[in-house]
């Protein structure tokens, strides 16, 4: 899953099941999003079609919603990117889809190998996608801001002159190193 706009996102998940190329669901999703939400949508069956563009985004966008995750493809591009709308797809493609076949609106769906469920928090950022699970995000949460807090005393240290080996505490033992100097 990549970023197709570059621009971050964080919410609840809306979790929609499109029928092989098609995406009636999307449209009926978006009546039933809540603003905030991030719409997490399985079109994997049909990789060459574009489930999602520049009419969705403007919808989307009328809505209050978030972004849009999708295990598909999407189009217009210079639109969504235009439009300031976050957007994670794992291709583009030009060609449309139908509008007829049906789907799932606010079922679990398995996106990129992950199982979304309504409310799991999505985010996603430049280094791609992460789900959290809607009963564990708050701890989850609590972890990263101690990680991040550590994370901000070690850049302390090291511009201090410690080594990574040394915040890490790690076995140098291990690693065989030819005939060169060590820095201290």
């Amino acid at each position: 899953m990549r970023s197709i706009t570059g621009l971050s996102l964080a919410g609840p998940a809306l979790p929609v099941s499109c029928a092989p190329g098609d995406n009636l669901a999307i449209h009926v999703s978006l009546l039933h999003a809540v603003p905030g939400s991030v719409l997490v949508v399985d079109a994997a069956a049909v990789p060459d079609l574009g489930y999602w563009g520049e009419i969705l985004t403007e919808a989307a966008q009328a809505r209050g919603i978030a972004g849009l995750v999708i295990d598909g493809s999407v189009r217009d591009v210079r639109s969504l990117v235009a439009r300031g709308f976050p957007v994670y797809a794992t291709g583009i493609a030009a060609a449309g889809t139908t509008k007829s076949a049906g789907g799932k609106v606010g079922v679990p769906v398995s996106v990129g190998g992950v199982q979304v469920r309504a409310g799991d928090l999505v985010v996603g950022d430049a280094d791609g996608v992460a789900v959290l699970a809607a009963d564990e995000w708050e701890a989850i949460l609590g972890r990263a801001e101690a990680k991040s807090v550590w994370e901000a005393d070690a850049m302390v240290q090291i511009r201090a002159g410690v080594s990574t080996v040394s915040l890490f505490e790690l076995d140098v033992d291990r690693v065989q190193v030819a005939d060169v100097p060590v820095l201290d």
